[in-house]
């Protein structure tokens, strides 16, 4: 299945019922007055958080959203019956703007979570209603009032743990095949992954965590060169970044230029993303000439932390993922 990640819909709440005009009739009862109910209010259109769904793909081939109109009133003063309400089901993470003001309607995060997107009309009031003294007989009714209607805008921002970055082909989805059950697509060429990957990591010591593969990063990707800024926003609810880095790739003058590249791109979307805490690995020190090149990036870098991995052999891989637990967990309880 192809990962959606926005959409543009509409969603129109049910129209309230009309009032009735009737009177009432009944054997030996030749003026029994007004009996006109009121119209039923009109359906709404409701947004439900659930983690069954896991993208935005329904919303491809289904655009418009009606939920039903409310029922006419009826004689002997029956109300007529509520317009049911529509319930639409999003992923967690699913951000919710008016299409045409870019107002934020929603912020769907937590499982269950529910939000009234469209409100339906009112019914309107049967003759019943209009009774007065000096009126014993009215003959009109209210209609009922049309229900809310929005053009919206969806957008699924990945909720994980921790953000995988870095240039393309840096090893990013062979590293998430390894710590997780997650299979992403992998190949030597770059953009292989089109879409964020999730992969949930057991460390055997504390609760589970999600790692998020976010697709390649090039230089432009905050401007929108390439796929960024569609990536980008996916970074954005990550706790912890997981910066990787294809050692055997790095340049011997300049060891700290691809690092420092990616980060421009996240400050330049963001600067809450270039604030988020950061472990560096060098990848591919199994491949000739990385761990020299390794050796040259940590004595430029001596304050970061930095770890050397093999995504491929496994080689160091351990390490990093419990330094990213600790981060996670200590990140955690300062955001408490």
């Amino acid at each position: 299945m192809k990962f959606i990640d926005e959409s543009v819909i509409t969603v129109t709440a049910g129209n309230g019922g009309k009032g009735c005009v009737s009177f009432r009739r009944e054997k030996y009862i030749p003026r029994g007055g007004p009996d006109g109910g009121d119209g039923g209010d009109g359906g709404n259109v409701i947004v439900h958080t659930t983690v069954r769904r896991r993208t935005l793909y329904r919303f491809r081939h289904q655009r418009m959203f009606n939920a039903k109109n409310g029922g006419y009133g009826q004689g002997r003063q029956k109300t007529g019956k509520k317009g049911e309400d529509l319930v639409i089901e999003v992923p967690p993470g699913t951000v919710i703007t008016n299409a045409e003001t870019g107002e934020l309607v929603c912020d769907c995060v937590t499982d269950g979570q529910n939000h009234i997107l469209a409100r339906g009309g009112i019914g309107g009031r049967g003759n019943a209603r209009f009774k007065t003294s000096t009126n014993r007989a009215p003959r009109h009714a209210q209609p009922g009032t049309p229900g809310e209607s929005f053009h919206l805008k969806l957008e699924l921002k990945l909720l994980a743990d921790i953000g995988i970055v870095g240039f393309p082909n840096a090893g990013k989805s062979t590293l998430l095949s390894r710590i997780s059950s997650a299979k992403p697509k992998i190949a030597d060429y770059p953009f292989t992954t089109l879409s964020p990957i999730l992969g949930v990591v057991d460390t055997g010591h504390g609760e589970p965590f999600v790692v998020a593969d976010i697709p390649g990063l090039i230089e432009g990707a905050h401007a929108g060169a390439g796929l960024g800024i569609r990536f980008l926003k996916h970074v954005e609810r990550t706790g912890v970044l997981l910066h990787l880095v294809d050692a055997a790739s790095i340049d011997p003058e300049n060891p700290l230029a691809v690092y420092h590249m990616i980060n421009r791109e996240l400050e330049g979307f963001s600067e809450m993303l270039a604030e988020k805490p950061q472990i560096v690995a060098l990848n591919k020190t199994d491949l000739p000439d990385a761990a020299d090149n390794a050796k040259l990036f940590e004595a430029a870098a001596k304050d970061l932390e930095t770890y050397r991995i093999s995504a491929a052999t496994g080689d160091g891989i351990e390490a990093v993922m419990n330094a990213l637990e600790a981060k996670m967990r200590k990140q955690k309880d300062h955001d408490a």
